[in-house]
């Protein structure tokens, strides 16, 4: 059975910073792009960003480009995601999720793309 988890979320107070990890069990992760997505109550999903197989590529959303670095070790198994000068319109549920794509790119719909593989999820909550 397969199995992604994320880890790393908290609280922390505006101006902070948070590294998230997710890692997979019975699932290799070098295999796919690899995503961050988040959604806050009463909000759409939102796609923070995204990161080719080989980690060469990677895109940002607008709103944490700059604040955010999505990264990969594959030797591990594992995909983070860097948070700095956080702010409270990050807070939020953090989701990874792997994306099967022949050529090991992220999707030009990787905002949207449906997921093969989706982890539970670890909150952020920024303070003010």
């Amino acid at each position: 059975q397969v199995q992604v988890a994320e880890s790393g979320g908290g609280l922390v107070q505006a101006g902070g910073s948070l590294r998230l990890s997710c890692t997979a069990s019975r699932l290799t992760l070098a295999n796919y792009a690899m995503a961050w997505l988040r959604h806050a109550p009463g909000k759409d999903r939102e796609g923070a960003s995204c990161i080719s197989w080989s980690g060469g590529r990677t895109t940002y959303a607008d709103s944490v480009l700059g604040r955010f670095t999505i990264s990969r070790d594959n030797t591990k198994n594992t995909l983070y995601l860097q948070m700095n000068n956080l702010k409270p319109e990050d807070t939020a549920m953090y989701y990874c999720a792997a994306d099967y794509r022949p050529v090991g790119y992220c999707s030009a719909s990787w905002r949207s793309v449906e997921y093969d593989y989706w982890g539970q999820g670890t909150q952020v909550t920024v303070s003010s």
